[in-house]
């Protein structure tokens, strides 16, 4: 009777079987850089920005729609936005000693999810009306594109800095997103009127900054020749 053999594992060339689970020393292509400290300050304090992220999801609530809790959501934001700067800072002193592979992808995906967010609860309770959706969806939409283009051009080895287009529409977008959390007016001034007037102006600073970063990228701005 001849023995049954069982079938070589996949992926081995050979048929060979072994009962070693692979380790990174016998993977190839696989290339491991030294290994980063991840709890730096810089790091935490975007960390923390990150934490606001779910404190935004109470906006529709009946809390969240009163006045004292617009105030303390807006205030969660504003301070959640300005802490962008500080852990900046605290990267770059030190002759940026404290600049992390892990932190270049936190402090953006921070920024990202705390303005989508807060958009998103936004239109949920209605303080973004239906005819201003669309800029909402232009807004999330844009830092989808040009989080992926960024990805796409550093496998490719191309740095895509920051513009200042894209730094002047980062503001003005805080600024509307800020005014439509205190909803209410403040100070004097009519809140969410205000907040509707830079939505608009934060959704045409996004398209011009999403194509300065596309035309940086393809070489749209380069003279041809």
């Amino acid at each position: 009777m001849t023995p049954v053999q069982a079938p070589p594992l996949r992926g081995d060339p050979d048929g060979a079987r072994s009962s070693e689970p692979a380790s990174p020393s016998n993977l190839e292509g696989i290339q491991t850089g030294p290994r980063e400290a991840f709890w730096n300050l810089p790091n935490s304090v975007t960390m923390l920005r990150i934490a606001v992220v779910p404190v935004l999801f109470l906006i529709p609530t009946a809390w969240g729609q009163t006045q004292s809790g617009s105030r303390v959501m807006a205030w969660a934001f504003i301070l959640a936005a300005l802490s962008d700067i500080l852990d900046g800072w605290l990267a770059r002193r030190r002759g940026g000693e404290r600049v992390t592979r892990v932190g270049k992808l936190l402090d953006p995906l921070a920024d990202k999810l705390l303005v989508s967010t807060a958009l998103i609860m936004l239109v949920a309770c209605g303080r973004v009306p239906p005819w201003a959706v669309g800029m909402v969806v232009v807004i999330v939409g844009r830092e989808l594109a040009v989080t992926g283009l960024r990805g796409i051009a550093s496998s490719d080895g191309h740095v895509l800095g920051a513009s200042w287009q894209g730094k002047l529409k980062s503001l003005v977008q805080n600024f509307s997103v800020g005014a439509l959390l205190f909803h209410y007016p403040t100070i004097g001034l009519p809140a969410h009127d205000l907040g509707l007037t830079l939505l608009g102006a934060a959704t045409a600073l996004t398209l011009w900054s999403g194509y300065v970063y596309f035309a940086d990228y393809f070489g749209w701005n380069k003279p041809i020749g």
